[in-house]
């Protein structure tokens, strides 16, 4: 009871600093509203922890107020010294990228086997409805060149990986979600780079190889560096089918560097010295680290997972708040415009993977699974490719609104079907 009395006083406070914050931006002092905007955020993301029915947002609470700190104080979030912050978006993402790897097996696609419908109809909705509703959104209101492409992107790239948060939240089918998410990543390199081309290139120049090299360094290897880590860390493959995995994997980290020749034009040697470095840090570090892991602290599976889960919600928070900082002053000009076309384009994508799963006669559960795989996108990787093109202040604004709207958005959705269970309906699949 005192605990919850300590919360209720602790939210008459956070009002008091959200009235002070507005009255310096009503008066137009914004410098002086900065702090106690911070302030305000800060207090609330800890004040809902004491609720239940808002616990789940103050993560997404948390990355307001980075982006906050970041448009107030931009050359904070930008550099230190001579380092150039944007410089940790690609290792940030591919350390998010091998956590989910390591939490995963090649057992994890026996879906596509189990639920071929639901499979297909998820990634088609997903690739087709998130990059046409871009396309359309992008034409619709204008925008410049670079900040369109940015909205072409985030609607070209895989599903989010929050998107199985939310399924197991709203009693959806976790199972497809999973398949459906893992299997629109891997094949994102090939893919994405094609409807970019396609959708973006009246935009601006998409060097497709380049892209698909890109995503492949971003998403697939590091995925495959988690499943070599799992591999070794469980302990559950027979010798045999081990050793067939392992032959498996290395081949993808050769397919891949073969990639850089074509993007790069690159001779032989260029080849063989990306491939060694690929091979050390793709393939025997994380059999290193899951030999160590499992000497030091026993191969605990649920400490790793929780080591994981708070270095990717740390990665995605750095993410956006250096986007946020880098593209202040383009954010200033189209913010409020781009957060609308934002939040048009993730819940068009709820609505009409619920509406086509629907048509086709899926269940209930797994209707709400396409839902947030097609309207959940994987902003990380859209914004990685962003610092590759080198436009992260511009193609890069998209993705850094679309990640933090998605959260409050599906956490929103996910909540309100958590109390509605889903109808049981006799469907084939």
């Amino acid at each position: 009871m005192k605990k919850i009395n300590l919360y209720k006083i602790a939210l008459g406070f956070v009002l008091l600093i959200l009235i002070i914050s507005l009255s310096f931006i009503f008066t137009r002092n914004l410098a002086e509203s900065g702090p106690f905007l911070i302030l305000f955020f800060i207090s609330l993301a800890i004040t809902v922890r004491g609720f239940a029915a808002f616990k789940g947002f103050s993560y997404t609470i948390w990355i307001f107020t980075a982006v906050t700190a970041s448009m107030f104080y931009p050359q904070y979030f930008t550099s230190l010294g001579n380092f150039q912050f944007k410089l940790l978006i690609v290792p940030l993402l591919q350390v998010i990228m091998f956590g989910m790897g390591s939490q995963m097996s090649l057992n994890d696609f026996t879906g596509v086997i189990k639920m071929p419908k639901g499979v297909i109809i998820g990634l088609g909705s997903h690739y087709l409805i998130m990059p046409l509703v871009a396309y359309v959104i992008s034409g619709i209101f204008n925008f410049p060149p670079e900040i369109a492409a940015g909205i072409i992107l985030i609607g070209c790239v895989p599903s989010g990986l929050a998107s199985n948060v939310m399924s197991y939240i709203a009693h959806a089918n976790l199972a497809l979600a999973v398949t459906i998410g893992a299997i629109s990543t891997l094949i994102s390199p090939f893919v994405t780079p094609l409807l970019m081309k396609l959708l973006g290139g009246q935009y601006i120049e998409v060097d497709f190889w380049s892209m698909m090299l890109g995503i492949l360094n971003m998403i697939i290897l590091p995925i495959v560096a988690g499943f070599i880590f799992n591999l070794f860390n469980v302990k559950k493959e027979k010798p045999g089918a081990k050793a067939i995995q392992l032959t498996f994997f290395f081949i993808i980290i050769v397919l891949t560097d073969l990639v850089y020749i074509k993007a790069n034009q690159t001779d032989v040697s260029g080849f063989l010295i990306v491939l060694g470095k690929s091979i050390f840090w793709f393939y025997f570090l994380p059999i290193a680290g899951a030999l160590l892991f499992r000497q030091f602290l026993k191969g605990d599976k649920q400490l790793m997972g929780r080591i994981l889960s708070l270095l990717s919600m740390i990665g995605i928070a750095v993410i956006i708040t250096i986007i946020t900082a880098t593209g202040r002053d383009s954010l200033l000009q189209v913010g409020a415009l781009l957060l609308i076309t934002s939040l048009l384009h993730n819940v068009a994508g709820y609505s009409l993977g619920y509406s086509i799963s629907w048509l086709f006669g899926m269940p209930e559960r797994d209707r709400r699974t396409v839902a947030f795989e097609v309207g959940m996108q994987n902003g990380g990787l859209a914004s990685g490719l962003a610092l590759q093109m080198g436009k992260i202040a511009t193609v890069g604004l998209a993705p850094a609104i679309f990640g933090p709207l998605m959260n409050v958005t599906g956490s929103a959705l996910a909540s309100w079907w958590r109390t509605k269970s889903p109808i049981e309906e006799n469907v084939n699949l």
